[in-house]
């Protein structure tokens, strides 16, 4: 989360992109920005997952048997103009490259709509069990979704794609449940790359953080990420 907000202000101050892909050492639990702390106690099956809260909003997300991705890029890239193309736009690529694998999926064109006095703290506490415009799905199963956060000069995009089930989440089926088919990591993100290369006439360029965002991201960890102050706020909010 704190290499993520790193690169949110890169963006913002050297007007460069970044996108970056990563998995996790340990099934961990990570709340949208808005979601009150005491919400996971609900969630039986992660009691015992570190947790953590994301920069972005949405729903709770168990990274275990999933691909995590964050895409920063400065406000006025054509990638940020618009909210939901910025969804679209990455997603499609996503649809594209696991089409590769035979796997046919789409985007949720609009959210089901919520009965009177509903309430984004009514939803769902998991990402995976909500739909939002832009979600990517299989059948009627969401397999990718993502949450977005501004800031002046740049936009970060934060997304996941449930690759399997996890014992964490055992609610949540993931592709290969779906569909028969494992798909190693590191070929879904050479895949989804080259098709958001081709689309979008962008070309990568693989690298390490600077030393820089590396001590920014240290500073950032030690002072938020890692402080309960900032993983239980809204912790007495209603629900």
């Amino acid at each position: 989360m704190a290499v993520d907000e790193a690169l949110l202000e890169a963006a913002a101050a050297d007007g460069l992109c970044a996108l970056r892909f990563y998995r996790w050492e340990e099934p961990t639990l990570s709340l949208g920005y808005f979601q009150p702390y005491d919400q996971r106690w609900q969630h039986a099956a992660s009691r015992l997952c570190a947790v953590v809260r994301r920069a972005s909003g949405g729903g709770a997300i168990l990274h275990d048997r999933e691909l995590t991705y964050s895409l920063a890029v400065p406000d006025r890239h054509p990638l940020a103009i618009d909210r939901l193309r910025f969804y679209q736009n990455i997603h499609t690529a996503l649809i594209d490259a696991l089409a590769g694998w035979g796997i046919e999926a789409k985007m949720v064109d609009r959210p089901a709509q919520p009965s009177a006095g509903d309430s984004a703290r009514r939803q769902p506490f998991l990402c995976f069990q909500r739909r939002s415009p832009g979600d990517v799905m299989i059948g009627g199963t969401k397999v990718a979704g993502s949450a977005q956060r501004r800031c002046r000069g740049a936009v970060l995009q934060h997304g996941s794609v449930l690759l399997a089930r996890s014992p964490a989440a055992p609610e949540l089926v993931g592709i290969e449940e779906l569909t028969g088919k494992r798909l190693p990591a590191e070929e879904l993100i050479e895949a989804w790359c080259e098709k958001l290369a081709e689309r979008h006439e962008i070309y990568w360029q693989g690298g390490e953080i600077s030393e820089g965002q590396r001590l920014r991201a240290g500073l950032l960890a030690a002072e938020k990420y890692a402080c309960p102050a900032w993983t239980q706020k809204w912790r007495n909010a209603p629900l």
